[in-house]
């Protein structure tokens, strides 16, 4: 039962998670691919950040037309035997003046600066790629009513929505699995919204977009749908950090590659006779780390501070770096801002949808190659561990360029000398009890799935599917804490969107589960709200996780509690972002306010 034991839960051994099969197909061999030889492409350059297209008639604000193309990308990889470069198909953002590109095209705003946007989908008379398939046996999209066939190849038109990740929007503009659209809008989901406002009333921050379709956001993403989004205030401005060409953003996703360099996505699953084909896997781990959409690039660096703007893009992949030399990160900022004070940290950990605000110091090491290792077990923190030669790195810094005349400033102790300490948030009127668990789909598939912890509710208590009715429902302004009980066997990097939360404790547990059917025919089960014992001590979040936050890692076997207060009304989510698990079913809706009839 791997961690969840610790808190000797009785979890059915039926119900633990399976690693995801690998593929018998010609792929290519990543151990044959350069590394450390293709340059990293800086997000940050200006010929990499979004322009306005122009002015929105109704608000007067600045306008981004962006819509997603398909396109050829070359990651730097090669054919073994000819030497010869391969690109391949991938999705991606752009707009008429700017031609699209992957990763998509970065935001860089002033706080309090409000722009429009609107994506389009420009996939016109495009559809999925025969090794990135849709599985429609899942709760997806669906533009077509196709009523979810197995074993049929799916040919009609792409879903495509895009997510401002880490947004403080409101919910019609922030992007959510039913908003989606096919290209000309010619087929829309419920919460489809043409045109998007962006507040970016936020402090500084990394906030991120990805596509975020209900049932293939896992496959959208994959084909290259993200980008980063920055937003800048007079407190960053006040520190003096690194800037450009010394901050560097790095956007971290794995992928698998056929031999002729085109995409791949696991979708066959031998050892389950019942499964379709294509067939969703409980999660997808890539042979092949891009950063930037390179391949095992290298950065030449200068020997003086830079400061890099980590985001872990990936589908499942969790990533714990070292730096080959030992040198440590200096973390000053996670999902949501600035830290109040620099931590220093051997290992940087970073799971999906997670953001890690860093500086590392190059002074004195003129001439070295330093490699970034990654030691994370796949699945999290108990799976396969990583191949030292291809999964097993990330990158390298080359320190091989002169020192420039820019000031090479220390790093400030106080790291908010304007925006004041991180808010405390306090004063919670209600806690909810939010279940995490693993079971089992019709077709005899691992179903990870939310729900609830709460025996006053007995109808609706334990496992829920995402389009079952709201459990949550906090009132505008309300503040409360919510605690996520996991009883699987990995870690989930549950994010909360519109809030932004503080992580205040993990603690193991143990409690009974029973199983239950679930409305769509699937397997869950319920946690006995009676039955859960506290055990040992609470242990408070580490000082890197001590920012704003909205993705935490929820470990195995234990209940992690944070706290946030809601500020604006409508309907917003919770969800894993392990993609292929807010795919099938560990995704829930709330609902802000009062719930509209007949939602």
């Amino acid at each position: 039962m791997g961690g969840a034991a610790a808190a000797t839960l009785l979890v059915p051994m039926g119900l633990m998670a399976k690693p995801a099969r690998a593929q018998v197909s010609p792929l290519l061999n990543p151990a044959l691919q350069p590394k450390f030889v293709n340059p990293l492409p800086n997000p940050l350059a200006p010929n990499y950040i979004f322009l306005p297209t122009g002015v929105d008639a109704a608000s007067g604000l600045p306008l981004y037309d962006i819509s997603a193309q398909q396109i050829r990308h070359e990651a730097g990889l090669i054919d073994p035997v000819t030497g010869t470069r391969l690109s391949y198909t991938a999705w991606a953002y752009g707009t008429v003046q700017q031609p699209a590109i992957y990763p998509g095209y970065s935001f860089n705003l002033r706080s309090g600066n409000a722009v429009k946007v609107r994506y389009s989908n420009g996939l016109d008379g495009v559809t999925y790629p025969a090794d990135v398939p849709v599985d429609q046996t899942l709760d997806w999209a669906d533009p077509l009513n196709a009523n979810n066939p197995a074993n049929q190849p799916y040919t009609g038109p792409v879903p495509l929505v895009a997510h401002q990740h880490g947004g403080d929007t409101d919910f019609l503009s922030d992007g959510l699995p039913d908003a989606w659209a096919t290209p000309g809008n010619a087929a829309t989901g419920r919460l489809f919204n043409p045109v998007y406002t962006y507040d970016n009333s936020q402090e500084a921050t990394q906030l991120w977009y990805h596509d975020h379709a209900v049932g293939v956001t896992r496959l959208n993403v994959y084909m290259g749908l993200a980008g980063n989004y920055f937003i800048r205030d007079a407190n960053e401005d006040a520190l003096q950090l690194p800037a450009y060409p010394y901050e560097v953003p790095l956007l971290i996703q794995d992928r698998t590659f056929l031999a002729n360099g085109e995409l791949f996505y696991d979708h066959v699953d031998p050892a389950n006779p019942l499964a379709p084909v294509p067939t969703h896997l409980p999660e997808n781990f890539g042979d092949t780390i891009l950063v930037n959409g390179v391949a095992w690039p290298v950065l030449d660096v200068e020997p003086r501070k830079y400061r890099l703007r980590v985001l872990n893009g990936s589908d499942s992949r969790v990533y714990d770096m070292q730096m080959s030399n030992g040198m440590p990160w200096t973390q000053i900022g996670s999902d949501l801002g600035l830290l109040n004070a620099p931590v220093a940290q051997g290992t940087l950990s970073v799971a999906p949808g997670e953001r890690c605000d860093v500086i590392l110091d190059f002074a004195r090491m003129a001439g070295q190659t330093i490699i970034v290792r990654n030691n994370a077990k796949a699945p999290y923190p108990s799976g396969a561990a990583t191949n030292p030669k291809t999964t097993g790195q990330v990158m390298a810094f080359r320190v091989s360029l002169p020192l420039s005349g820019v000031p090479d400033r220390p790093i400030p102790a106080n790291l908010r000398p304007i925006s004041g300490p991180v808010p405390v948030v306090t004063n919670p009127v209600r806690t909810r009890k939010i279940l995490l668990f693993e079971g089992t789909d019709a077709l005899g598939r691992l179903q990870t799935m939310g729900g609830i912890v709460d025996n006053t509710r007995p109808t609706l208590n334990g496992t829920l599917t995402f389009h079952d009715p709201i459990t949550e429902n906090p009132q505008v302004g309300d503040t409360e804490i919510w605690e996520f009980y996991n009883t699987t066997g990995d870690a989930h990097p549950i994010h909360m969107h519109l809030v932004d939360f503080r992580v205040l404790n993990r603690q193991k547990f143990s409690g009974t589960i029973t199983p239950k059917t679930n409305s769509d025919g699937s397997t869950g089960g319920t946690l006995d709200e009676a039955s859960v014992k506290l055990l040992g001590k609470a242990r408070a979040p580490g000082a890197e996780e001590a920012g704003k936050k909205d993705t935490a890692k929820m470990f195995p076997g234990e209940v992690t509690r944070v706290i946030a207060k809601f500020k604006r009304p409508g309907e917003y989510l919770f969800h894993c972002h392990i993609l292929s698990h807010e795919d099938h079913e560990m995704m829930r809706p709330y609902y802000v306010g009062q719930i509209p009839a007949g939602r």
